[in-house]
């Protein structure tokens, strides 16, 4: 495979990351509104479209933010800072910005269900989908490993055998939300605690994760995606207390 996937259209071609990345939301949203038809949402029509777009801009802007402060050297040595902070993003800050808006969305409109269960699946789903387009960019984008000598090794365009960091997440992403189905087919979660639980583990897997990683460290070999990563654990700590200490209080057996 030559680094980075190209897909030929007549005299033309396309990127496959850019073809994956637009695939990723066309399918997670047409997802998401095929399991809201599908289930009860106690979240009124007016009030979700308003979620939509707090969890939206939110995702737009500080996936951003935290993607240009992934090499924040970078950031302020580039000549043109606002086409650097577009053209640089990163999931956890899309995860955990979109968080924050919907928060501050549902306190204004008072809503007090939850919101994020129904784009729990959805969001695996198109992650699933963008990782498969960031893997197409072998080293020519910041989503590959450290070099390795073991057997998971690959070239990703640059004749160095690496951790391929996109696959591992692929694989995890399928876990958990093989997980997820299964808690679901045997108990009943309580409200929120399926999106809930998502988060925590994901964010506990890309902590582990970025230690593979090449980039700047803010401090003992941390990132600054990591960092987000610790304080999102933070807030969802209740949540891996119960998973590990007593998972009883998650759900009522049917």
């Amino acid at each position: 495979m030559h680094f980075p996937v190209q897909i030929g259209v007549g005299n033309f071609s396309i990127s496959a990351h850019l073809l994956c990345e637009t695939l990723a939301m066309v399918v997670g949203f047409r997802y998401f509104l095929y399991l809201r038809k599908r289930q009860p949402d106690a979240i009124s029509d007016s009030n979700r479209v308003w979620i939509l777009i707090g969890a939206a801009f939110g995702a737009f802007f500080f996936s951003r933010l935290l993607g240009s402060l992934e090499h924040p050297e970078l950031f302020i040595a580039s000549p043109n800072k606002l086409l650097y902070f577009y053209a640089n993003k990163t999931i956890i800050g899309g995860l955990l910005g979109g968080l924050l808006t919907v928060e501050l969305v549902k306190k204004r409109l008072q809503v007090t269900h939850s919101s994020g269960d129904l784009f729990t699946f959805p969001l695996i789903v198109a992650m699933i989908i963008g990782r498969i387009g960031c893997f197409t960019t072998g080293v020519y984008e910041e989503t590959y490993g450290e070099p390795t000598t073991s057997i998971f090794g690959m070239d990703l365009g640059d004749g160095i055998l690496r951790h391929p960091v996109t696959l591992y997440e692929i694989v995890f992403l399928l876990l958990l939300g093989g997980f997820l189905k299964y808690l679901e087919r045997t108990h009943t979660l309580r409200d929120g605690y399926r999106f809930q639980l998502f988060m925590a583990l994901y964010l506990l897997f890309r902590l582990l994760l970025d230690f593979i990683k090449p980039g700047f460290t803010v401090f003992w070999e941390i990132g600054t995606i990591q960092v987000s990563c610790i304080l999102g654990l933070l807030y969802y700590r209740h949540i891996l207390w119960k998973l590990l200490i007593h998972p009883t209080v998650l759900y009522e057996r049917h």
